[in-house]
């Protein structure tokens, strides 16, 4: 009997540019003193490619990261937007948390990865500082890899504004 073809599954984001962000991601946190951090890449699927949690991260970062990119990748929005836009919808909010099994974390650190066509192929969520900062890794990281990112930019003047 003849085994049957496998078919290569084509991922638009590979474990080497996930490598890639995380480990940028994290020297860039270290770089600017941050909290230990959690770093979780998703593809379009939602599906985990890497993930890695710094000493002294606490258990529960693993799935306040995770939260971050699934509601970016659910939205189809960076995390930082439906913070902004559901900041006095608490009922939606509320909504979409149930909506999506509590997988849901409406604030900045969810950032969407872009190929060169500006399509989401997956998304960034890191947790362990602020909400400001892991957002200004998760971009690092994402343009380390040669991707971009949505937001394209940190906020500004977050290193400055005690954040």
């Amino acid at each position: 009997m003849t085994e049957p073809k496998l078919f290569d599954l084509k991922t638009d984001l590979s474990l080497d540019a996930a490598d890639k962000i995380i480990d940028t991601a994290l020297a860039a946190g270290g770089a600017e003193n941050m909290l230990p951090l959690t770093v979780v890449v998703l593809d379009a699927g939602g599906h985990v490619v890497a993930l890695k949690r710094q000493d002294g991260s606490g258990i529960l970062r693993v799935d306040i990261a995770t939260g971050k990119a699934w509601g970016a990748l659910g939205m189809g929005i960076p995390s930082r937007t439906i913070r902004d836009r559901l900041g006095e919808r608490p009922a939606f909010q509320g909504a979409l948390v149930g909506a999506s099994n509590g997988r849901f974390v409406p604030v900045p650190g969810g950032v969407l990865v872009l190929d060169g066509e500006r399509r989401v192929i997956g998304a960034v969520g890191i947790s362990g500082d602020t909400s400001d900062k892991d957002e200004y890794a998760a971009i690092q990281g994402i343009k380390a890899a040669g991707l971009a990112s949505a937001p394209a930019e940190p906020i500004k003047d977050w290193q400055s504004s005690g954040l």
